[in-house]
């Protein structure tokens, strides 16, 4: 394959974005509130390449102790444990829930992983907060969540998309009735695909689980929950080198359409795939063109940057008809955030933006794009979710 992205390029690049960011601010009574109060202690299983990005964050929160590491490979594990200053490390997930007490289990594992881990650590009475998604169905996310409330511990899933002041402002344009009425919304993104794992293009993996994901959590809290979904998907390159197995026949598509009719009326549409070029990669350094658009009678508007690294809102209206940049700066907003927000929400009582009802939402609608490729048919939807997230 020709322009690969390499691991460790994606790594050196996506760094620059997400170590200088600060945490989540918090007001002065939430602080005086968690001085009283110890920290949450977390441990995290996963340490391959989206830990890199998650440890940093959660080892400079005020409101996390960092107790354990966990892979089935031992040697992440260990290297990880010793670079951030966790105390313990474990080679698998019964040792982990056996071991050294912790109240938040992050799980950073590949993504066909989650739900077994994520019904286990519940299961042990752990909050769980999952990269996406947090399970590979939404019989599966449902039942983690009824299982979750009966042991009385919560649940979060990636990704943080709704904590980003653009999404804050977009959100609040839309409440507002700034656009009028709004019709129609697009969202994309994608680039030629991550080789240094063979999980990505396996059975349940995909672009859409990977990427799409992203596009769909905005483009749902914003215009609200969805009824129906039709949609195309396919395999555009049938095989791949990845840099754990070698060449891999792919499995999961890595081209998909997603057509979505929102129960306000408005239809939207969200492109992905491991088959774009694309200057700005995986990383997305440098992006300053639009992925989210909104049209409404009375306006349109249009995210800057990808909605996980967002750099500014445009928006014209029939008042103002001028095109205008709003919300360049992104705050201290990063994808990694979540589990260190989660940690805070925790530590001082406060709740967060994510929601588990919304992360299941967008699972669905991920299923549903499958049976719709599968049947050629409209698929109608189950789930809800409150809305709108931001009042």
């Amino acid at each position: 394959m020709k322009n690969k992205i390499s691991r460790k390029k994606f790594l050196e690049n996506i760094s620059l974005m997400g170590t200088v960011a600060a945490l989540t601010p918090f007001s002065l009574q939430a602080a005086t509130v968690y001085r009283q109060e110890k920290k949450i202690k977390v441990g995290v299983i996963g340490c391959g390449s989206v830990s890199t990005q998650y440890l940093p964050h959660l080892s400079r929160s005020p409101h996390v102790e960092l107790v354990s590491a966990c892979d089935i490979k031992p040697d992440r594990a260990k290297s990880q444990a010793e670079k951030y200053g966790i105390p313990f490390h474990y080679d698998h997930i019964d040792k982990m829930l056996a071991g050294e007490p912790f109240d938040l289990f992050v799980n950073l594992t590949n993504m066909q992983e989650h739900y077994h881990l994520n019904k286990q650590a519940i299961q042990s009475g752990k909050h769980v907060w999952s990269e996406k998604p947090l399970a590979n169905t939404y019989k599966q996310g449902a039942e983690l969540l009824r299982l979750s409330k009966a042991q009385g511990v919560r649940l979060w899933g990636a990704p943080a998309v709704v904590n980003s002041p653009q999404f804050a402002f977009m959100s609040k344009a839309v409440q507002e009735g700034k656009l009028g009425k709004i019709a129609a919304a697009h969202g994309h993104y994608g680039h030629e695909g991550p080789n240094w794992s063979a999980f990505f293009f396996e059975e349940l993996g995909g672009s859409m689980p990977d990427l799409a994901v992203y596009n769909l959590a905005t483009l749902s809290g914003l215009l609200g929950p969805v009824k129906s979904v039709t949609a195309m998907l396919n395999i555009i390159t049938p095989s791949r080198t990845t840099d754990d197995k070698g060449p891999i026949k792919v499995e999961a598509e890595d081209n998909a359409m997603i057509l979505m009719e929102h129960e306000n009326g408005a239809l939207s549409h969200v492109q992905s795939g491991f088959n774009y070029f694309d200057p700005y990669g995986h990383e997305g350094k440098g992006q300053e063109r639009p992925t989210i658009s909104l049209w409404g009678t009375e306006g349109n508007m249009h995210l800057i940057g990808y909605d996980w690294a967002p750099s500014g809102v445009d928006m014209a209206t029939k008042n103002d008809p001028k095109t205008q940049r709003h919300v360049e700066d992104p705050g201290t907003y990063v994808w990694q955030e979540g589990a260190s927000v989660i940690a805070e929400c925790l530590a001082t009582g406060k709740e967060p933006l994510i929601n588990v009802e919304h992360s299941l939402h967008v699972l669905e609608i991920i299923e549903a794009a499958r049976k719709s490729q599968k049947s050629g048919k409209r698929i109608a939807l189950e789930s809800r979710f409150t809305w709108p997230i931001i009042k």
